[in-house]
């Protein structure tokens, strides 16, 4: 695999992880002119909302099996790969937000949740046709686990 190297960073938002209440974050996504041209971001502010893949740049910890998510053993303890936790083995995060705006290289966005100085590696328009089809499935605690988290 080729190696994959950061196209911009965040900047704003929060400083410090703690899980919940990520709806109201505003923050800029600041790509560099030395990864991608001016006209990179060209069309994309006909989109509301972009996916954004990111680097848990801070996550010190890697889980290769199973954990309590959150450390809450009143919820099963479950696969890494069953979780979103950001200690996963190459630490990636991905999230849809909403995308306020579009100036250049810098992308206005609110509810990522990654913290100022999060590496960005890709950003793409959330496209509904790309969102699953049919019924979508999650276990209980997992509702009661993001009750508050955006």
């Amino acid at each position: 695999m080729d190696g994959i190297s950061p196209i911009g960073v965040v900047r704003g938002g929060r400083r410090q992880a703690y899980e919940d209440g990520w709806g109201a974050e505003v923050s800029r996504i600041e790509l560099d002119p030395d990864v991608l041209d001016a006209s990179a971001t060209l069309g994309l502010d006909a989109y509301s909302h972009i996916e954004v893949v990111f680097s848990f740049h801070l996550a010190r910890k890697t889980c290769t099996g199973s954990q309590y998510p959150r450390g809450n053993t009143d919820w099963p303890l479950t696969g890494i790969l069953a979780q979103r936790a950001p200690n996963r083995p190459n630490h990636l995060g991905v999230t849809v937000c909403a995308l306020d705006a579009v100036d250049g290289l810098t992308l206005t966005v609110n509810g990522l949740d990654a913290l100022d100085g999060t590496p960005v590696l890709d950003v793409k328009p959330y496209q509904p046709e790309f969102a699953p089809r049919g019924e979508v499935r999650s276990p209980a605690w997992y509702s009661e686990l993001m009750r508050d988290y955006f």
